[in-house]
């Protein structure tokens, strides 16, 4: 579980302001993610993950890596409603983005992962994205590269390669994948000029309006425990015009991975990070963006209709929670 931060002098100047506070939706992102103790992290353990990350010789194909439908020198997302796989193919579901991956409970819209280390073998099997035919033939594929096999044996020991220490470097790459210092961090430590005046009314409204009943925390997608998803009915209030126009309900959410009738149209709550880059929106990348979203939103989960003043402030504060991506460069093909 992430620790909360010190936020005690941000809380007294908006207790002063005369605001109501939901103290939950108030945490900065903490600096180092959760580390599992069965994949410590180690400087050539993720040399080796971010190897692989961009390594299309994991796909059938050689043509789609990690970072194709994740682009970590862009957004996290290759934003496109839906990615491309081998061949050309389409997947169904829209790419969550790999920027504070690490922090989340589970992984994939439907949370059917537990962890990133289980999260990075489903890709390469999936006939619609990396297609190859088995994890066996992923080794194999690893195993005739003389290079891979000799960083595999410094990292793991011998005859290590295979593929949960395959899914393990990768994660230990991706928990590097984080984005502190938004202006919204910047503002809990004390930097009070760091949010616009619109920004700000943004934060209140989306207490006052009730976005926080699910989307809190320091990811603002709730509690984040490991191996526990959090997860919303989507879209709540039906009948919208926005349930036909962006076809909300044709994905049956997480009852596809379950088969429990009462996950039916659930999904895992996305995180608000750097959701101003990560467009276009929702499980199937239907609306373009993101004020339309914040509209969508407030109508299907709150029956809210919206000003447009009360939209564009909201999308400010949104913006706010755009972090620091640390600067990443593109390893050369073993």
């Amino acid at each position: 579980m992430m620790k909360p931060q010190s936020k005690p002098v941000a809380l007294l100047i908006l207790a002063l302001s005369g605001w109501t506070l939901d103290a939950r939706a108030l945490d900065a992102l903490p600096d180092r993610p959760p580390v599992p103790k069965d994949n410590k992290m180690t400087p050539a353990k993720i040399e080796l993950g971010k190897q692989l990350f961009f390594e299309k010789r994991l796909s059938h194909t050689s043509e789609v890596s990690c970072n194709s439908c994740h682009d970590v020198t862009g957004s996290g997302t290759d934003n496109q409603p839906f990615s491309t796989g081998i061949k050309g193919q389409k997947g169904g579901r829209n790419s969550p983005t790999v920027w504070n991956a690490a922090f989340m409970g589970v992984q994939f819209w439907d949370g059917r992962a537990a962890s990133l280390e289980e999260q990075a073998k489903g890709p390469m099997i999936n006939p619609l994205e990396m297609g190859m035919p088995s994890h066996d033939e992923v080794v194999k594929r690893l195993s005739d590269i003389p290079e891979y096999r000799k960083r595999f044996t410094q990292v793991f020991g011998k005859n290590s390669l295979n593929i949960d220490n395959v899914a393990r470097a990768l994660a230990a790459y991706e928990r590097t994948l984080i984005t502190p210092n938004s202006p919204y961090d910047q503002f809990l430590k004390g930097n009070f000029k760091a949010m616009s005046p619109n920004a700000l009314s943004g934060l209140k409204l989306v207490q006052t309006v009730g976005c926080t009943a699910c989307h809190f925390g320091a990811t603002f997608n709730g509690p984040q425990r490991s191996g526990t998803g959090f997860y919303q009915k989507f879209p709540l209030i039906p009948g919208s015009e926005y349930e036909k126009k962006y076809k909300l309900t044709e994905d049956a959410g997480r009852f596809n991975a379950t088969k429990n009738e009462l996950d039916r149209g659930m999904w895992r709550v996305p995180t608000w990070r750097n959701v101003a880059l990560t467009a276009p929106y929702f499980h199937n990348g239907s609306v373009p963006t993101l004020d339309e979203a914040v509209r969508v939103m407030a109508k299907t989960q709150l029956g809210k209709g919206l000003t447009e003043e009360q939209v564009r402030d909201i999308v400010a504060f949104l913006k706010s929670l755009t972090g620091e991506r640390p600067k990443q460069t593109v390893p050369a093909p073993l």
